[in-house]
């Protein structure tokens, strides 16, 4: 879709730059330029924008559950070229082409990001074109600033170049019929399977969604999906009498959106800490890619196994072939069940392709401190394992998932996360 180009304060400049990229030296040489590079710019652009990101997608748009994670994984790719194709020390999202040296990468991120959003998001205009004109009165006027906005506009253009035909929003069947183990629409709305195409999507760095496809769930039969259920059963009740005042505000914590939860967390992380422009831009997409290909990866093994939810379980226990489980046909669970199978987790997947990412790029330490507006609380995580713990217990304490599914979940998101380090964003072996 062919949006509209840029707002400026010096009209008619900053309209034109956009679309004359090569003009103002853009090349495809790793040295477009031997001027001396500018110091890294502040970091700000970067949380600026993923702030627009959000208030777009998952405000204006409303885009469901988890889809946010792969709009969110676009945006990051997209600025991260723009910012290291300037900046360099790390090699780019699968692209090689380099700015000049005296560019501002903090107006090629703000440009990278406006094109991005318009791009999928064209009715936000407004308050993308807003967000823009507040990026660039940072940034001085002159060649810098349109060498910058130029470079954004090319690295957004590569990013859309390589989304083309990915499989979002394509026509995709769930048609498995209701069976003792099989998922089928749950209370309160009975809402059918949402997003089935997030199954069969184009990973952003994997080469298929089923390359970390786990194995199949617990038969229904055995202790394992036995001892799952009646876990579940007791502490993820709504009533429950069993589970804990600190266990239900873990759960309620991570009721919070969690691709918004992690959004603010990357942000309050990369302030606190004073990562430049660039170290922010490779966190945001290192994490954003790896948990838009965790979503995708999960809603494979959604569409493929579609296990039906603790609540259907329990309530339809006495289908299951299992003699140790029990039927409770009014079984209400403490969260809302989400309108698609159970297994894997998620929720599990994404914070162990988050936590994956974090570790290595922080050595260990990963001071989060991430907030919950359900709660109005605010928790600081020092080490990745206490934060996968806290959301696979929460999982099972909602009442959403069975353990199994939280676990397998969360390591399939570990291996993916190591993977996008392992051959993406690597530090460059040469400088600019």
């Amino acid at each position: 879709m062919q949006a509209t180009p840029p707002p400026s304060r010096t009209l008619p400049r900053a309209l034109v730059v956009g679309f004359t990229a090569l003009a103002l030296g853009v090349s495809s040489s790793p040295w477009a330029s031997t001027a001396a590079p500018v110091r890294a710019a502040s970091s700000d652009v970067i949380r600026d924008w993923s702030e627009t990101a959000v208030a777009v997608v998952s405000g204006d748009a409303q885009r469901p559950t988890a889809e946010p994670f792969i709009w969110y994984g676009f945006v990051s790719a997209a600025v991260y070229n723009a910012v290291v194709g300037i900046e360099g020390r790390y090699a780019q999202y699968k692209w090689h082409e380099r700015g000049p040296r005296t560019a501002s990468s903090a107006a090629a991120a703000a440009a990278a990001a406006r094109r991005v959003l318009l791009t999928y998001f064209p009715r936000s205009q407004a308050r993308i074109d807003a967000a823009y004109t507040a990026s660039l009165e940072k940034v001085p006027d002159g060649k810098p600033e349109d060498e910058g906005v130029a470079f954004g506009e090319r690295a957004a253009a590569r990013l859309v170049e390589l989304r083309e035909n990915d499989g979002r929003g394509a026509t995709v069947t769930f048609d498995k019929q209701p069976a003792p183990g099989v998922w089928r629409p749950t209370l309160p709305n009975h809402t059918p399977f949402i997003n089935p195409w997030m199954a069969k999507v184009r990973p952003m760095l994997l080469d298929s969604p089923d390359q970390f496809m786990p194995g199949p769930p617990p038969e229904l039969t055995s202790k394992r999906y036995a001892r799952d259920l009646a876990e579940v059963k007791a502490m993820g009740a709504k009533t429950s009498t069993v589970r804990t005042a600190k266990q239900t505000e873990t759960a309620l914590f991570f009721t919070d959106p969690l691709p918004q939860q992690l959004q603010a967390a990357y942000r309050d992380y990369t302030a606190r800490h004073g990562l430049d422009i660039v170290e922010a831009a490779r966190l945001f997409a290192a994490a954003g890619t790896a948990s838009a290909d965790a979503t995708i990866t999960t809603w494979n093994s959604k569409f493929t196994y579609a296990l039906w939810r603790p609540i259907t379980a329990i309530r339809l226990a006495d289908t299951d072939g299992n003699p140790a489980t029990e039927a409770d046909p009014s079984w209400l669970p403490l969260a809302n069940t989400p309108p698609y199978p159970e297994y894997m987790g998620g929720h599990c997947a994404n914070d162990g392709a988050v936590m994956s990412v974090l570790d290595r790029l922080t050595g260990g330490d990963i001071d989060l401190r991430v907030s919950s507006a359900v709660t109005g609380t605010t928790r600081t995580y020092t080490d990745s394992a206490d934060f996968n713990r806290d959301v696979i217990n929460a999982r099972v304490w909602e009442g959403i998932h069975f353990r199994t599914a939280d676990i397998v979940g969360n390591r399939v998101g570990r291996h993916i996360g190591t993977y996008a380090l392992a051959h993406y964003f690597q530090p460059l072996h040469h400088k600019r």
